[in-house]
């Protein structure tokens, strides 16, 4: 480690080796399409709670993002928590393009976004406020309803794959 503040940047591939030693959760985030478009819905990682009262939580997304336009553009996003037996899914939103909400079992949750059925978990959020951070955008929401829809190990993410978890006892 060093102390040099007058360092030069860091290359974008070093960080992104790095950053990938540190095991997430994996989300899609979602929400109602703009001018008569289908739902909207993209991969993220880097979810996270923020504050319990009031209840926020945020996530990241790129500031280029057609999901991030729509999110704000929605005023409300849901964050859908997947399960470790939704990799492909995982795989299928984090393409540019955004993933065919088509034969996926969803509804509506209490902000109109639409929530996954097969999702972990959900939280239905109402869009808080948004932060620049460099190329990325942090999107903070208010959950206005949330819910535990089955019982199944998270998806996690760690070294550009999708490990299980060990659980004790």
């Amino acid at each position: 480690m060093t102390g040099d503040r007058g360092a030069a940047p860091v290359e974008t591939r070093a960080l992104r080796e790095v950053c990938g030693r540190y095991p997430t959760g994996v989300a899609v985030v979602t929400c109602r399409g703009a001018d008569g478009e289908g739902p909207v819905g993209v991969t993220v990682n880097s979810f996270t709670s923020v504050s319990l009262d009031p209840a926020l939580v945020l996530f990241c997304m790129h500031r280029d993002s057609r999901a991030l336009t729509a999110v704000e553009k929605a005023g409300a996003f849901a964050v859908n928590i997947l399960a470790a037996d939704q990799a492909a899914l995982c795989r299928a939103f984090a393409r540019r393009d955004t993933a065919d909400f088509g034969g996926l079992p969803h509804g509506a949750g209490a902000t109109g976004s639409p929530v996954l059925g097969d999702a972990l978990a959900f939280l239905d959020c109402r869009l808080h406020t948004t932060f620049p951070g460099g190329d990325h955008t942090i999107v903070v929401g208010e959950v206005v309803d949330l819910g535990l829809l089955r019982e199944e190990q998270p998806l996690t993410y760690f070294r550009s794959g999708h490990p299980r978890l060990e659980v004790l006892g």
